[in-house]
């Protein structure tokens, strides 16, 4: 009895332990999975059951018809635990070890595959914290809480794991469900000899998100038709595009879906904010807006807001007040990022689908868009951060942006396209293909002409004398070089001097009838006449003074003001008393006003 009782007390005690070691080794293996999600930016082995909350379509019940941002927060589903002190939180900048070898060369090769530091941007988590910069006026906002539902179709080829996840991230953890339906995941052709992530990897990993849908394309599509094989499958009501380097800010999807909820010929886009190619650093502030224009090239630019739009947000009838959604109206968009109602976005045409690969689309959009009857607004309560690259880390077809300007121009320019082909003379003979189907679209739509858009949309732009005194490259005589903007192009710029190459571009100026030399908005300007005074980029007033210039057939480009010439300094372009000395001797390409024959046309189209 006594060695029976003394074996029940050891093997009781030997289950305790057993107990404890198991329990004890199942709370660190706990706490170690804890801290690997906290430090690691990939979930490469998740478990759809460490995610219960990705399968949750719930309908969301509010207390009234109207919620605010805050409110649509509590239905928000956070697929990775925060980490207040981890790497790029709160939006702040990450830098690599230079003093590591390893660091450096991973650094590289990132900038080389991508042309951004893909190495600081794997430190970060793909749900980081960043800065809320939505002005005053939004805080205040209410949506709809009956909302139309988002197919977010985002385009990739060659980009990396960390970019792509975090856009797929933010996009789920930051929007409501409800209205989610789906994210498109497009790869067109990506190269997985070089890019094996974007592979069977991401085949598995997306399979924990019931919500995301990964097509691939056989060849190669570029952008715009690959946006349209994205678009084909969209559920949704509404195409929400985006790239394939964004993070999606709190409150960003609701402000888009209500105002096309609103009006379904709105086509809008997010606020864009800026993340670092080299940091990864998220903007702060809440600064002024700009908003979307072209140039006499066909080129998107950003431009501050006019005047008249100041006035017209600051008045009265501001549709912040009379209309709750805060906008911005632009007459063109960047097109990277934007959201427009799925069957409006065909009944207008989607896309050119002879353009190839990307650009000049988001320009033929815009113009497509005012003249059929559509508007663009940018709505600064939605906010989505966008890494800009300052170069593409891989090739597309040679002419391709071309072609796609001149089918813009051919089709929705009218005889406005003249002045294009003035600034690109180089394209005049080349082909653009056939474009009768998007004339017979135009046509079916009952769209307004060109010089409506310009006098409607976009009546701060300058339009250029059809006949000026001189066009196309400035020639110097003594150097055989040509003046050229540098790719300077912005108030305070130098231009100077660099070899002829006939393609206009940072080439092309104009001797206008005001005696300006103007190249796309920036005029020459002489802030005072000592010899050697460099000559700037300003932008032209109108006004003469420092711009007015008097070029005569000697050659001589002498300032009124000043009564200096137009001279050359190495590079450099500067002004000298006026001589005979060849480097002050210019030649424009063409002098219109000159060979034109008599006609009826005016000047100015």
């Amino acid at each position: 009895m006594k060695w029976s009782l003394v074996a029940m007390i050891y093997s009781t005690r030997r289950r305790y332990v057993v107990v404890t070691i198991f329990f004890t080794s199942a709370f660190w293996l706990i706490v170690e999975l804890i801290l690997l999600s906290y430090t690691n930016v990939e979930l490469s082995q998740a478990d759809i059951n460490q995610f219960p909350d990705s399968r949750r379509t719930g309908s969301i019940t509010f207390e009234s018809s109207e919620a605010s941002i805050e409110e649509f927060k509590s239905v928000y589903v956070t697929l990775i635990p925060p980490n207040p002190r981890g790497p790029g939180e709160g939006g702040e900048a990450v830098h690599n070890d230079q003093d590591d070898p390893a660091q450096i060369s991973q650094e590289k090769e990132g900038y080389k595959k991508y042309s951004f530091n893909e190495l600081a941007s794997s430190k970060i988590s793909l749900e980081r914290s960043i800065p809320d910069n939505r002005p005053e006026k939004c805080l205040s906002l209410k949506y709809p809480t009956k909302l139309p539902t988002a197919s977010v179709v985002i385009i990739f080829h060659n980009e990396a794991w960390s970019t792509l996840l975090r856009t797929v991230h933010t996009v789920l953890a930051r929007s409501p469900q409800e209205y989610l339906k789906e994210i498109i995941l497009v790869d067109d052709h990506s190269n997985f000899e070089g890019y094996a992530h974007l592979n069977e990897k991401l085949s598995s990993y997306i399979q924990h998100f019931p919500k995301v849908q990964l097509t691939r394309a056989e060849t190669r599509q570029g952008l715009i038709r690959a946006r349209l094989i994205g678009a084909k499958q969209a559920k949704g009501d509404v195409l929400v595009f985006l790239d394939s380097h964004c993070e999606a800010n709190y409150g960003w999807l609701e402000p888009l879906l209500a105002r096309i909820a609103h009006d379904r010929t709105i086509v809008v886009t997010p606020d864009i904010e800026v993340i670092d190619l080299r940091t990864f650093s998220y903007a702060k502030g809440k600064g002024g807006y700009n908003r979307g224009v072209f140039n006499w090239e066909l080129t998107f630019k950003w431009r501050a807001l006019p005047d008249y739009e100041r006035e017209r947000r600051n008045s009265d009838a501001d549709p912040i007040r009379q209309v709750k959604p805060y906008f911005l109206v632009s007459p063109t968009m960047a097109g990277g990022l934007f959201a427009i109602d799925r069957t409006y976005f065909y009944e207008i045409g989607s896309y050119d689908t002879e353009m190839s690969y990307w650009g000049g689309e988001n320009v033929e959009m815009s113009f497509r868009i005012w003249m059929c009857g559509g508007s663009l607004e940018i709505l600064p309560c939605s906010k989505v951060g966008h890494v800009f690259r300052e170069s593409q880390p891989y090739k597309i077809g040679e002419g391709a942006i071309d072609k796609n300007n001149m089918r813009l121009a051919e089709v929705w320019m009218d005889e406005y396209k003249q002045i294009f082909y003035a600034m690109r003379p180089q394209l005049k003979d080349r082909s653009y293909g056939d474009v009768s189907e998007r004339k017979a679209l135009r046509e079916k739509l009952k769209c307004k002409n060109f010089k409506w858009y310009l006098q409607n949309v976009i009546p701060e732009l300058d339009i250029p004398d059809m006949y000026p005194h001189g066009r196309g490259e400035v020639r110097n005589l003594g150097t055989d070089q040509c003046l050229d903007t540098l790719a300077k192009n912005e108030p305070g710029g130098e231009p100077g001097m660099y070899m002829c190459h006939g393609m206009g571009n940072n080439q092309f100026f104009m001797y206008t009838k005001k005696n300006e030399f103007w190249h796309d908005d920036l005029c020459l300007d002489l802030v005072n006449g000592d010899s050697n005074t460099k000559v700037k980029l300003y932008n032209c007033h109108r006004l003469g003074g420092n711009q007015k210039w008097e070029h005569d057939r000697d050659g001589k480009i002498r300032h009124v003001l000043h009564d200096v010439c137009l001279d050359i300094e190495g590079d450099g372009l500067v002004v000298r008393k006026c001589d005979n000395r060849q480097t002050q001797k210019w030649r424009f390409s063409a002098y219109p006003e000159e060979d034109r024959s008599k006609s009826s046309h005016s000047d100015v189209l």
